[in-house]
């Protein structure tokens, strides 16, 4: 998550007790049965490589991140997923030295409802070494957002290998989040040039751990669109909930859900886990995957499949900007 200076103070202060307001469902759909299941052994060895030490930080511009930029090429390839553009990597036109988002497409299956396009996307940067003299130098940044790259990861292997999506899926990694949103500002001029037709974008930043709450997860902006009462429609259950800190701290400006909808105007919006009492160690060192709750990462992924299979399945578009 893009540095909240004007956080940092409160972070460890957060309210003990948050009521949770859950939006009633609408419409008559049922729920979408998902067999499908996501391997917590393939979330775990994803986790734990891409916040190893060898991505020294994973920063946007130097070598770790090349290494991680590889490591995702090599994941889209192997999983059938297409380069969007003639490679997976998509240069920052906004930034100093070369540095790239990885971004990958899968059609959609029917002829006219491909021409749409879902947007799963994470951003795989993090803040790189600490300069300060001190044993542990490395902010890994498992949680943030090495989580949300491996839940996405997730998803775009499910897609690509049970051709569920009507609607083509774009699975974007983001470089240059952490300097500014860098990334996706970049890639969403060059969609809105080719005339980009979007339905909704799910961002998904820092789920390495789950909340004390009766809800799985908090959106950004939860009362920007009706995404949160349709994803609870869709799965069934009190997947999505209100978090009274994320409207305080204006979370929905802070990530790259921020660009898509600040261009396009759709509900673009971000899905996290990171509640401010759960987890002491935002862009700190110990950030790491050892800290990380596995099942958590693997049980909101599987959570999540019925609610993106119908976002890519729904013959109109039911995921809707609030007036």
């Amino acid at each position: 998550m893009k540095k909240l200076y004007f956080l940092l103070p409160f972070i460890f202060f957060a309210c003990k007790s948050s009521t949770s307001t859950i939006p009633e469902k609408e419409g008559n759909s049922k729920p979408i049965e998902v067999t499908y299941k996501v391997n917590e052994t393939e979330i775990s060895d994803f986790l734990k490589y891409l916040s190893s030490d060898e991505m020294e930080g994973r920063e946007t511009g130097t070598k770790g991140i090349e290494k991680a930029a590889v490591f995702l090429e090599d994941f889209l390839k192997k999983n059938n997923i297409k380069p969007y553009f003639k490679t997976y990597r998509d240069t920052l036109t906004n930034f100093k030295s070369p540095a790239f988002n990885i971004v990958g497409v899968i059609e959609g299956t029917d002829p006219e409802l491909k021409k749409e396009f879902v947007v799963l996307s994470a951003h795989y940067d993090h803040i790189g070494i600490e300069k300060k003299d001190q044993a542990d130098k490395i902010n890994n940044g498992a949680n943030d957002d090495a989580s949300g790259v491996t839940s996405v990861a997730a998803m775009g292997k499910y897609f690509s290998e049970t051709k569920s999506n009507k609607r083509s899926i774009l699975i974007v990694f983001f470089a240059g989040e952490e300097k500014g949103l860098l990334g996706s500002k970049s890639l969403v001029q060059k969609l809105k040039d080719q005339n980009f037709n979007l339905y909704t974008q799910l961002n998904i930043e820092m789920i390495g751990v789950p909340m004390k709450r009766d809800y799985l997860a908090y959106i950004t902006g939860f009362d920007k669109s009706n995404m949160a009462s349709k994803i609870n429609e869709y799965t069934g259950k009190n997947t999505i909930g209100f978090l009274p800190k994320e409207a305080e701290y204006q979370l929905f400006y802070r990530s790259d859900n921020y660009s898509f909808y600040d261009v396009f105007k759709k509900p673009c919006q971000s899905i996290s886990t990171f509640d401010f009492e759960n987890f002491d160690f935002y862009h700190h060192v110990s950030d790491e995957f050892k800290l990380m709750d596995i099942p958590h990462i693997t049980a909101f992924t599987q959570e999540l499949l019925p609610a993106v299979t119908k976002i890519a399945t729904s013959s109109t578009q039911e995921i809707t900007m609030n007036k």
